[in-house]
C-alpha cells in the first residue's frame, strides 16, 4: 500500500538512526516499527483481578444500640449512660 505520512521531527530522527544502525531501507524500518504497538493495541484487554479486602472479626459490639446517637456519644466520651 502506498501512502503519504507526515512524521514528527523526533520520529524521523529515530527512523534515520535505526535505518543506519540496521543498514536497512526506510520502508523496512517503517513497516517493522509499528507492528508491536499495533499488536498491543488490538489485543484483548487483560484486566487485573479485582482487589479483595480481607475481613477481620472485631468482636461483639460494646454498645447496645448503635442507632441511639446519644448512647454512642456518651460511651465515646466515657460517660455512664443509663
Amino acid at each position: 500500500m502506498r501512502t503519504t505520512l507526515t512524521l514528527d521531527e523526533d520520529v524521523a530522527a529515530l527512523l534515520r538512526r535505526v535505518r543506519q544502525d540496521r543498514r536497512g531501507t526506510l520502508k523496512d524500518v517503517v513497516n517493522e516499527a509499528p507492528r508491536p504497538g499495533l499488536r498491543q493495541m488490538t489485543a484483548p484487554v487483560q484486566r487485573d483481578a479485582p482487589y479483595r479486602t480481607r475481613t477481620v472479626s472485631l468482636g461483639r459490639c460494646l454498645i447496645g444500640d448503635l442507632d441511639d446517637v446519644s448512647e454512642v456519644l456518651a460511651v465515646a466520651e466515657g460517660e455512664n449512660f443509663a
